[in-house]
């Protein structure tokens, strides 16, 4: 998502409980660390944010990833 001067949006830690990521801060410095979620950008000191369209795209892989994922066999 852009705003309209082309700039990237960014996504605070609000913005990812709003959106149902509700991992620890913990878990989310490890799937960075593996590459299994978009890198966060520090701020200033202790404050991070994300490009939104980043965590949308990783939102979007885990729609598709559920499409084809089956966690068991019971119907």
């Amino acid at each position: 998502m852009k705003i309209a001067d082309g700039r990237k949006t960014l996504a605070t830690r609000a913005d990812l409980k709003r959106l149902g990521i509700n991992a620890s801060n913990t878990t989310l410095l490890r799937w960075e660390a593996r590459g299994l979620f978009p890198r966060r950008i520090r701020m200033a000191g202790t404050s991070v944010a994300w490009f939104m369209s980043e965590i949308e795209d990783w939102l979007a892989e885990r729609a598709a990833e559920r499409a084809t994922w089956h966690y068991s066999d019971a119907s």
